[in-house]
């Protein structure tokens, strides 16, 4: 089996630098919308007969393009939306993106029950509603099937470091996943491995802007 992990595009929260998590979140801006539209140049090709979205709009809008190419209606999936970034909401300043992306790479190192300031989830809840979408996506794929899901920076990270044999917390922790940037995934729910890790915005150089990528894909430091 064989899945896509597509973090949305560009927003002005991204620009801005800020940790933007809760819904509905931030529309995509021009840029946002030129990296979502260059997508169908990109997997157009791929045989897709679903594709899941988060309730944030931005990937919603980041998978717009790619749905009316397949002629696919998105499934939302609260699952897929971003870490929550609780007391931290809409924050900038380094310390604050620093604690984010620290705790959510952390899991995988084995701190399960860190949690963000100021929000409900741990690295259990946040990997297993996770897991569930990409269960839902297997079951609802015939053989050859490829199901795409557009998600989020730091939950794409933090999800294939607890889930996939062939990464960790080092790689994730220093490997950015820019806005439009994909994971491809095959194996299994007891054994996946990434086989692809497009750190850059698909499509290439004209679709890239790595220094308002946003907080998400900031490196551990």
């Amino acid at each position: 089996m064989r899945l896509i992990l597509v973090r949305h595009g560009q927003t002005s929260s991204n620009v801005g630098h800020c940790l933007d998590t809760a819904e509905p979140g931030a529309d995509l801006t021009e840029l946002g919308r030129e990296q979502a539209e260059a997508l169908v140049d990109t997997l157009g090709s791929e045989p897709v007969r679903a594709m899941f979205v988060s309730n944030l709009v931005r990937t919603q809008q980041t998978a717009a393009p790619l749905a009316r190419h397949f002629r696919l209606e998105p499934i939302v999936r609260e699952g897929l939306r971003e870490i929550s970034a609780g007391d931290l909401e809409m924050a900038n300043d380094e310390e604050s993106i620093q604690t984010y992306v620290r705790t959510a790479v952390g899991w995988s190192a084995g701190n399960w029950n860190a949690r963000i300031p100021g929000s409900e989830e741990n690295g259990h809840d946040v990997i297993r509603r996770f897991d569930a979408v990409v269960s839902e996506a297997i079951d609802s794929a015939a053989e050859g099937d490829v199901p795409i899901l557009v998600s989020h920076g730091a939950i794409i990270r933090a999800w294939t470091a607890a889930r996939c044999e062939n990464i960790g917390v080092d790689f994730v922790a220093h490997n950015a996943l820019s806005n439009t940037g994909a994971v491809v995934i095959e194996g299994s729910e007891d054994r996946w491995l990434v086989t692809h890790w497009q750190e850059q915005a698909l499509g290439g150089a004209p679709f890239e802007d790595p220094a308002t990528d946003g907080a998400a894909a900031d490196p551990v430091r």
